[in-house]
């Protein structure tokens, strides 16, 4: 076993998407040797789709030694609403700045001053009274003060430790994409690209907005568009997605190039059929769609003696509200401030805890709100006839990746 350090606490931080790359930032900062265990074979850059930010989001960037400035993302100041025949049905100025998960890998892993291991799966964790340790698949054992588990929606860490906590699927997927900027039509483009676009059809939603393009360029001609485009599925008929050309399904989610011919030509023509011109028009110019289901998940608690959960790996929030980044980032700040105010890392994360998942709830709760549309189209008319009463360009152009008061 590694020896713990007295000199200096030690974090073992399980995960390195942006959730852990934000707590690893913040404990090293605040004095902490941190390491982070990601168990993918290779770093993760270049991943990910389109992030909504807020200040909250900038004040865990500055606090984790992260300067943001203009090259953080793509800013708009209007958002719209598209009718069936593209034409402009609302619109209202909402200042926003859009950066792509990239950017922020990007510039929280180079902030980072610690070890970052990839190929680190993590089998076991345990909590004893004067450290905590992990054990690899290799069979190696490490010990530190404190482990952070920062392992995602499907979070293994999570698994071991509330077994009973399980991800509730909320009735609909999510298209999403990415087209470079300069695939589109000038009509498109001008109609679209700088602005935060919504198009309601019925039993649909789909928005989009611009993002940096390769290499996290934010020069015009450079960038790209992200969408996100929320369709009613039944449970039953998410295995046929999941499932690639030899026939294996994959229930935790499809690899984007192993998506079906089939089931692409049949997204393809329902954007042509359903969606605002301009946007099928993106759709149909991405070059590698994905979707993914929508989950939602809560726990009861989110430290146990000397480890933590962050994140997603906590908490699964619809991503209507747009605070699954900041979220992660204000787990990181509080636990931060929780461990330099208590003398003892379990008085800590237990007031960490506390703290978080009183937010990590109204989140999530504040999430099924604005997605409750969504999962209204699986119901009874009634209920369908219901939920179209809230929701008219104005709510969710007001309501949705909002910054508000968690």
């Amino acid at each position: 076993m590694n020896p713990v350090p007295h000199a200096q606490p030690r974090a073992i931080v399980v995960g390195g998407s942006i959730g852990g790359l934000f707590a690893a930032n913040l404990l090293s900062r605040h004095g902490w040797a941190v390491e982070i265990f990601e168990r993918t074979p290779a770093a993760l850059t270049g991943r990910g789709a389109g992030i909504v930010t807020h200040p909250e989001l900038f004040q865990a960037l500055a606090a984790a030694g992260v300067a943001p400035d203009d090259s953080i993302g793509v800013r708009v100041d209007t958002r719209m609403t598209l009718s069936r025949d593209g034409a402009t049905v609302s619109a209202r100025e909402l200042p926003q700045t859009l950066t792509a998960w990239g950017k922020m890998y990007d510039v929280l892993s180079h902030a980072f001053p610690g070890a970052y291991r990839t190929g680190a799966n993590v089998t076991a964790a345990e909590s004893h009274a004067d450290h905590a340790a992990v054990t690899l698949q290799d069979g190696s054992v490490h010990r530190a003060d404190i482990v952070i588990a920062a392992d995602g929606f499907r979070s293994g860490m999570r698994e071991r430790l509330l077994p009973s906590a399980q991800l509730e699927y909320a009735g609909y997927i999510a298209w999403r994409g990415l087209v470079d900027e300069a695939r589109l039509s000038p009509a498109t483009h001008a109609a679209i690209f700088g602005k935060f676009a919504f198009c309601l059809p019925p039993r649909e939603q789909i928005l989009g907005y611009p993002v940096a393009g390769e290499g996290n360029s934010i020069a015009p001609g450079r960038r790209r568009y992200n969408f996100v485009w929320y369709r009613a599925t039944r449970e039953d008929e998410l295995a046929g997605l999941l499932t690639d050309a030899s026939g294996k399904c994959w229930p935790a989610g499809i690899p984007p190039g192993l998506i079906r011919p089939d089931v692409l030509a049949d997204m393809e023509s329902a954007a042509a059929g359903l969606l605002a011109p301009q946007f099928a028009e993106v759709v149909a110019r991405t070059a590698q769609p994905l979707f993914q289901p929508i989950y939602d998940l809560t726990v009861p608690r989110m430290a146990f003696g000397r480890i933590a959960l962050l994140g997603d790996a906590a908490f699964v929030a619809r991503p209507h509200c747009g605070m699954g980044v900041t979220k992660a980032a204000g787990d990181a700040m509080a636990l931060a401030r929780a461990l330099a105010a208590h003398g003892s890392a379990e008085a800590a994360l237990q007031a960490y805890s506390a703290e978080r998942v009183q937010v990590g709830q109204a989140i999530v709760e504040h999430a099924r709100h604005l997605g409750a549309y969504m999962q209204a189209q699986l119901k009874s008319e009634q209920d369908r006839e219901m939920a179209e009463r809230y929701r008219t360009p104005e709510a969710v152009m007001r309501e949705t990746a909002v910054s508000r008061q968690f």
